[in-house]
Protein backbone atom coordinates (compact mmCIF):
# COMPACT_ATOMS: atom_id res chain seq x y z
CA UNK A 1 0.00 0.00 0.00
CA UNK A 2 1.24 3.33 -0.82
CA UNK A 3 1.83 6.29 1.34
CA UNK A 4 2.38 9.96 1.12
CA UNK A 5 3.97 12.08 3.13
CA UNK A 6 6.09 15.79 2.87
CA UNK A 7 9.25 15.28 0.84
CA UNK A 8 12.28 15.60 2.93
CA UNK A 9 15.49 16.99 2.48
CA UNK A 10 17.32 14.05 2.39
CA UNK A 11 14.94 12.80 -0.30
CA UNK A 12 15.39 15.05 -2.46
CA UNK A 13 19.62 14.90 -2.97
CA UNK A 14 18.32 10.83 -3.52
CA UNK A 15 15.72 12.06 -6.41
CA UNK A 16 17.75 14.05 -7.93
CA UNK A 17 20.33 11.37 -8.58
CA UNK A 18 17.66 9.14 -10.82
CA UNK A 19 18.78 9.09 -14.07
CA UNK A 20 16.21 8.45 -16.94
CA UNK A 21 17.80 6.82 -20.23
CA UNK A 22 16.39 7.64 -23.51
CA UNK A 23 14.31 10.08 -24.19
CA UNK A 24 13.15 10.08 -20.81
CA UNK A 25 16.28 11.62 -19.87
CA UNK A 26 14.64 14.73 -20.07
CA UNK A 27 13.29 14.19 -16.70
CA UNK A 28 17.00 14.19 -15.03
CA UNK A 29 16.95 16.54 -12.34
CA UNK A 30 19.98 18.67 -12.11
CA UNK A 31 21.67 17.97 -8.17
CA UNK A 32 19.44 19.49 -5.49
CA UNK A 33 22.79 21.44 -4.55
CA UNK A 34 22.46 23.77 -7.87
CA UNK A 35 18.50 24.00 -7.24
CA UNK A 36 19.00 25.05 -3.60
CA UNK A 37 21.28 27.96 -4.94
CA UNK A 38 18.79 29.20 -7.55
CA UNK A 39 15.47 27.98 -5.31
CA UNK A 40 14.03 26.33 -8.32
CA UNK A 41 12.96 22.64 -8.65
CA UNK A 42 12.80 20.87 -5.56
CA UNK A 43 14.34 24.37 -3.30
CA UNK A 44 11.16 26.20 -4.93
CA UNK A 45 9.17 27.26 -2.00
CA UNK A 46 5.94 27.15 -4.32
CA UNK A 47 6.37 23.69 -5.21
CA UNK A 48 4.55 21.12 -2.56
CA UNK A 49 6.14 18.06 -3.01
CA UNK A 50 5.22 14.66 -1.25
CA UNK A 51 6.77 11.53 -1.20
CA UNK A 52 5.41 8.04 -2.37
CA UNK A 53 6.30 4.94 -0.56
CA UNK A 54 6.24 1.53 -0.83
CA UNK A 55 6.96 -0.91 2.09
CA UNK A 56 9.92 2.10 2.59
CA UNK A 57 11.43 2.05 -0.76
CA UNK A 58 10.99 5.53 -2.40
CA UNK A 59 8.78 5.26 -5.37
CA UNK A 60 8.37 8.37 -6.23
CA UNK A 61 6.92 11.93 -5.84
CA UNK A 62 4.03 14.02 -6.86
CA UNK A 63 3.86 18.16 -6.37
CA UNK A 64 1.05 19.63 -6.07
CA UNK A 65 0.84 23.77 -6.64
CA UNK A 66 -2.70 25.71 -5.63
CA UNK A 67 -3.45 28.11 -7.91
CA UNK A 68 -6.46 30.89 -8.27
CA UNK A 69 -8.71 28.63 -9.66
CA UNK A 70 -7.25 24.86 -9.90
CA UNK A 71 -4.64 22.83 -8.99
CA UNK A 72 -1.25 22.08 -10.77
CA UNK A 73 -0.49 18.60 -10.67
CA UNK A 74 3.04 16.89 -11.47
CA UNK A 75 4.71 13.78 -10.90
CA UNK A 76 7.86 11.74 -11.09
CA UNK A 77 8.24 7.90 -10.40
CA UNK A 78 11.79 6.20 -9.64
CA UNK A 79 12.79 5.08 -12.84
CA UNK A 80 13.42 1.47 -11.27
CA UNK A 81 9.63 1.43 -10.63
CA UNK A 82 8.47 3.11 -14.08
CA UNK A 83 5.59 0.82 -15.98
CA UNK A 84 4.63 -1.15 -12.85
CA UNK A 85 1.33 1.17 -12.34
CA UNK A 86 2.66 3.24 -9.36
CA UNK A 87 1.84 6.10 -11.64
CA UNK A 88 -1.76 5.46 -11.69
CA UNK A 89 -1.85 4.82 -7.90
CA UNK A 90 0.06 7.91 -7.03
CA UNK A 91 -2.39 9.98 -9.55
CA UNK A 92 -5.44 8.77 -7.89
CA UNK A 93 -3.63 9.64 -4.46
CA UNK A 94 -2.77 13.18 -5.51
CA UNK A 95 -6.06 14.01 -6.70
CA UNK A 96 -7.44 12.40 -3.37
CA UNK A 97 -4.82 14.78 -1.38
CA UNK A 98 -5.33 17.74 -3.39
CA UNK A 99 -9.06 17.39 -2.78
CA UNK A 100 -8.34 17.57 0.92
CA UNK A 101 -5.98 19.91 1.28
CA UNK A 102 -8.02 22.24 -1.76
CA UNK A 103 -11.53 21.43 -1.54
CA UNK A 104 -13.58 22.51 -5.06
CA UNK A 105 -10.30 23.21 -6.78
CA UNK A 106 -10.20 20.88 -9.75
CA UNK A 107 -6.63 19.08 -10.81
CA UNK A 108 -4.81 19.40 -13.99
CA UNK A 109 -1.60 18.81 -15.56
CA UNK A 110 0.95 19.19 -18.79
CA UNK A 111 2.01 15.84 -20.20
CA UNK A 112 4.70 15.86 -23.22
CA UNK A 113 2.69 15.05 -26.08
CA UNK A 114 5.59 12.16 -27.19
CA UNK A 115 5.25 10.97 -23.67
CA UNK A 116 2.26 8.35 -24.43
CA UNK A 117 3.69 6.15 -21.49
CA UNK A 118 2.54 8.68 -18.95
CA UNK A 119 -0.66 10.09 -20.98
CA UNK A 120 -1.87 6.93 -21.14
CA UNK A 121 -1.18 6.35 -17.27
CA UNK A 122 -3.22 9.57 -16.50
CA UNK A 123 -6.08 8.66 -18.74
CA UNK A 124 -5.99 5.12 -16.39
CA UNK A 125 -5.86 7.38 -13.26
CA UNK A 126 -8.95 9.72 -14.34
CA UNK A 127 -7.74 11.83 -16.80
CA UNK A 128 -7.98 13.04 -20.23
CA UNK A 129 -7.16 15.63 -22.60
CA UNK A 130 -8.28 18.87 -22.91
CA UNK A 131 -8.06 20.38 -26.11
CA UNK A 132 -5.20 20.52 -28.81
CA UNK A 133 -1.25 20.67 -27.75
CA UNK A 134 0.34 23.64 -26.22
CA UNK A 135 3.76 25.18 -26.99
CA UNK A 136 5.93 26.23 -23.44
CA UNK A 137 8.95 27.23 -22.83
CA UNK A 138 10.70 25.18 -19.86
CA UNK A 139 13.43 25.54 -17.66
CA UNK A 140 15.06 23.29 -20.59
CA UNK A 141 13.45 24.84 -24.04
CA UNK A 142 10.23 24.56 -25.49
CA UNK A 143 8.22 21.66 -25.01
CA UNK A 144 4.48 20.62 -26.54
CA UNK A 145 2.19 19.32 -23.90
CA UNK A 146 -0.91 18.28 -23.75
CA UNK A 147 -3.48 19.68 -20.93
CA UNK A 148 -4.96 16.44 -18.98
CA UNK A 149 -7.80 17.09 -16.27
CA UNK A 150 -9.53 15.10 -13.70
CA UNK A 151 -13.10 13.68 -14.73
Amino acid sequence: MIEFHRTTEEEKYEICTWQYDGEYAIYNNPPYAEQVKLHRGFANPKNNFYSCTDEGRLIGYINLIEEETEVFFGIGVNPDFCSQGYGQQMSRKACELSHRLYPGKPVYLEVRTWNMRAVRCYEKAGFHIAGGPITQTTPIGEGTFFRMVAD
